[in-house]
């Protein structure tokens, strides 16, 4: 009988042992080493802040179908990011290198993303990316010379690419758009005030070229340094010189205020190029209806839903359903669009090398052709995406033109534009 009892309470615990490791999923199951993304960059500015939640956003979606399959073994993606602060005045780009050396030797990230914010810091940080051989896509700095650092020295900088709008398709998309007010409202004279940054006077002076060229008199230039808040001199000479068209480029929250200025001192000229703060859709709300007639560029599409890409209007949705109607309403017009994108191409490059091996994985990055948030996504030799105007064709930027009751209506290039450039009520009068 006690041998029996015995047998029963063995046959027992060993039946309880057996259900709790399977409610646990076994203590031996092993699991995939998840992929690491890094994203270092400037998390407190809107352009930063919103390419990681995109990227995070790819992430989730890709996860919850399997994750990245490396030799037939699914593996999850993971994401670590660090704030590089460069968005900050004052920020030396050292302090912004220091950030990224400290992600990548605490972190040890498979791949890079979204990275640099300023050109300056994208410059510097390639040689350290090389030296460490980590496939590196980014989605905001501008500058060309990316571009041409990596022709230079490509076995050394073949890891690098570039999914984001550079300064010269920047040039080429205001450059468009100002021929067509030109021509519609017969316009000559412009102003041109921009951030004295890299990315932004590249663009000034690409674009003051243009309009020399093309018969327009440039009324004046002027620069001004990161965090200014003053733009009445130059809003002053502008119309003392009667401007018709001011073309201001920023990317920092405080250029928001020019458009206050200008409004308060009533320049009668129409604002048509970019500033940051302007581009959500919640800017209406934030400048009280005062963005009323702006025609700014969105970088890349994606974070304003353009009909002729359906993907782009996917994405709107399930960024808005993941972080809320006012998060959609304040998404950044430049670099979420391609960080949602980069995570994909990450991801089919992963799958078709077989490896996270960095030259083979950069190989597979370079032949990408794809159908994305932002477009058709191809990579050029010099590792820049190709934008231009048909989104069958290439990736493309979108300029719209705020107007009531608080709308962003795409009007460039045409092949996604919803509505024509008009004339704001405050230049009709």
């Amino acid at each position: 009988m006690k041998r029996l009892l015995l047998a029963a309470r063995f046959i027992f615990l060993a039946a309880v042992l057996v259900i709790g490791a399977a409610a646990c999923g076994g203590k031996d199951e092993k699991k995939a080493a998840p992929i690491v993304i890094g994203v270092p960059t400037a998390l407190g500015s809107i352009e930063g802040a919103d390419s990681l939640r995109a990227v995070q956003l790819a992430v989730e979606e890709i996860n919850a179908k399997g994750g990245v399959s490396v030799k037939g073994e699914k593996r999850p993606l993971a994401v670590v990011s660090i704030d590089t602060r460069e968005h900050e005045p004052g920020i030396p780009v050292t302090d912004a290198l220091a950030a990224v050396d400290k992600l990548i030797a605490e972190k040890k990230p498979n791949a890079i993303l979204v990275g640099a914010f300023r050109s300056e810091v994208l410059l510097s940080s390639m040689d350290l990316v090389a030296k460490h051989k980590i496939p590196y896509i980014t989605t905001i700095a501008m500058t060309p010379d990316f571009q041409k650092k990596v022709k230079e020295d490509y076995n050394k900088y073949k890891y690098m690419f570039r999914m984001c709008l550079n300064a010269p398709y920047l040039v080429n998309y205001l450059s468009r758009t100002m021929g067509f007010v030109g021509k519609e409202f017969n316009f000559k004279k412009a102003y041109i005030i921009v951030q004295d940054v890299l990315w932004a006077k590249g663009t000034g002076s690409g674009l003051e070229k243009w309009l020399k060229d093309n018969g327009w008199e440039v009324v004046g230039f002027d620069a001004y340094p990161t965090g200014a808040s003053d733009f009445s001199s130059s809003l002053g000479k502008a119309k003392a010189g009667g401007a018709q068209v001011i073309v201001p480029i920023f990317d920092m929250p405080q250029s928001g205020i020019l458009l206050k200025q200008a409004r308060a001192m009533k320049v009668p000229a129409l604002m048509a190029g970019f500033i940051s703060p302007a581009a959500p859709g919640s800017a209406w709300k934030t400048f009280e209806g005062e963005v009323e007639g702006l025609v700014n560029l969105l970088f890349e599409i994606g974070p304003m839903p353009v009909k002729a890409v359906p993907r782009s209007v996917q994405f709107h949705e399930s960024y808005t359903k993941k972080y809320g109607q006012e998060m959609g309403a304040k998404l950044s017009g430049h670099g979420p669009g391609p960080s949602y994108d980069a995570v994909y191409v990450l991801a089919g490059a992963i799958e078709k090398a077989g490896t996270l091996e960095a030259d083979a994985l950069a190989a597979a990055i370079k032949a990408t052709d794809m159908e994305g948030v932002i477009g058709r996504i191809k990579f050029s030799d010099d590792h820049q995406v190709v934008y231009d105007v048909n989104p069958k064709e290439a990736a493309i930027g979108a300029v719209f033109q705020w107007k009531a009751p608080g709308v962003r209506v795409p009007v460039f290039p045409e092949t996604a534009a919803e509505g024509k450039i008009e004339l704001p009520p405050y230049m009709k009068n």
